[in-house]
């Protein structure tokens, strides 16, 4: 049965509850999770844009020029038990040409390649930046992070990309998923981050089933260790609260 909770330690009628309403009896145990996501492409394809509608959810049509790197945080309350804290790093356009991206990579577990469906040198582009990401960053067993693909600006054209060629491409590239986008009118940002999250918390689980089965074998480290490159994004365990 439930019962009835209290936000006041002195309250003898009630017992001290993890949350302000009703709640579970043991409370849930909530994992807090950090990752890293890229957000990359050539210079002008609105990666700002998709960056601040997302995390801001506002749209501005002009925006500074970045030099370098920026990066911004997302928190969502995935489910009843994860939380999870993103860090989008915007990659500015030049810096393919630079030394600098191994740096800005370092840590990364999932990216999306951004061009713009009116500007055709955009897409050929692309590929650069994918191969860049999979020469530079990679997950712990040496596969390549997940990339999604972005088809952004949808709102300025009916484009000039037909999506049977970005399909083929996508398949060329091995790229898991691809969407068309529009920071200005907010179609499918969320989506295609949903996507990206989707594919790395997958790849926690099966991380999660490996390290399960070493642990039968003498002297293994536990399963919760972050020497595993992808725990090391657990923050805490703790009460994730009632409902």
């Amino acid at each position: 049965m439930d019962k009835s909770c209290s936000t006041s330690p002195d309250d003898p009628g009630n017992e001290p509850c993890w949350q302000f309403t009703r709640c579970e009896s043991p409370p849930l145990l909530c994992s807090e999770l950090l990752f890293k996501f890229l957000i990359v492409g050539e210079f002008g394809v609105g990666k700002t844009a998709i960056v601040k509608r997302y995390t801001e959810g506002r749209f501005s049509p002009t925006y500074k020029i970045t030099i370098g790197a920026d990066f911004s945080l997302k928190q969502l309350r995935w489910n009843r038990t994860t939380k999870i804290n993103l860090q989008l790093w915007d990659i500015a356009g030049h810096e393919r040409y630079g030394y600098m991206t191994r740096v800005y990579y370092k840590y990364a577990v999932a990216a999306a390649v951004v061009f713009d469906v009116s500007r055709m040198e955009t897409f050929q582009l692309a590929h650069k930046w994918i191969q860049d990401i999979r020469e530079k960053v990679s997950l712990p067993d040496g596969s390549p992070i997940p990339i999604v693909l972005m088809a952004n600006k949808s709102d300025l054209t009916d484009g000039i990309i037909q999506t049977d060629v970005i399909s083929r491409y996508c398949r060329e590239y091995a790229i898991g998923a691809w969407f068309i986008t529009s920071a200005k009118e907010n179609v499918n940002i969320d989506e295609a981050m949903a996507y990206l999250v989707e594919q790395v918390l997958e790849m926690k689980a099966v991380e999660a089933t490996k390290d399960s089965i070493v642990l039968q074998e003498p002297n293994a480290l536990d399963a919760s260790s972050t020497s595993s490159p992808l725990n090391r994004f657990i923050l805490n365990e703790k009460p994730c609260g009632c409902g």
